[in-house]
């Protein structure tokens, strides 16, 4: 049940980082565009990961909250736009809490399945990453994803440790939140350190 709110309370954070990337693009203007922007982000990769492991319905088509999630999320955003949008790096903030919850939420799916523990991880990535590569590529941005600051690494490192937490006597709900912290704690420290993975040269 705990995850189960987790799961959206991540569903409002992609929501509003949604909304708030094509709110700061200036590229729609009309509430519709937002709000299929801030869908689009919210649901991308958990139904991308339900179609992968053929597991119908899809969560957010079975659940009314989700949807009711991602109104919430458009909803706050608008209202809070102008607030929101002083605070340096809010997106990232969103966006980083997006991740963590999702990446751990997919795992906690996946295995749920009887998915091979690596797969698993793979599985947790795919629902993290996919609906911010939906939301870069609707507002014309190259997605985080191939950027050069960590992204997807945060999101592997931190389903790696929840994946070896689940070996030991701790409660998955602390599994989880260390999971969560943990990603979080890369993705910012990648940001303001300036980390990033190696270059390929030809």
């Amino acid at each position: 049940m705990i995850s189960y709110y987790f799961n959206l309370f991540g569903v409002v954070m992609f929501a509003m980082s949604g909304a708030f990337a094509a709110l700061d693009k200036n590229l729609y203007k009309d509430l519709f565009g937002i709000s299929f922007t801030a869908f689009a982000t919210a649901v991308g990769g958990g139904t991308l990961r339900d179609i992968i492991l053929g597991a119908h319905p899809i969560a957010w088509v079975a659940d009314n909250n989700y949807l009711i999630a991602i109104t919430t999320g458009i909803i706050l955003m608008v209202i809070l736009r102008k607030q929101l949008h002083k605070i340096p790096k809010i997106l990232l903030v969103f966006d980083s809490i997006g991740i963590a919850i999702y990446t751990i939420i997919g795992m906690e799916k996946a295995l749920a399945l009887d998915v091979a523990p690596l797969a698993a991880v793979v599985m947790g990535l795919f629902t993290a990453v996919m609906g911010g590569v939906i939301r870069d590529t609707l507002i014309n941005e190259i997605p985080q994803i191939f950027r050069k600051e960590i992204y997807a690494t945060a999101c592997i490192a931190g389903a790696l440790v929840y994946l070896l937490l689940k070996y030991t006597s701790l409660p998955d709900i602390w599994s989880a939140v260390i999971s969560i912290i943990t990603i979080i704690g890369i993705r910012l420290a990648a940001v303001k350190f300036r980390w990033s993975l190696p270059k390929l040269e030809m």
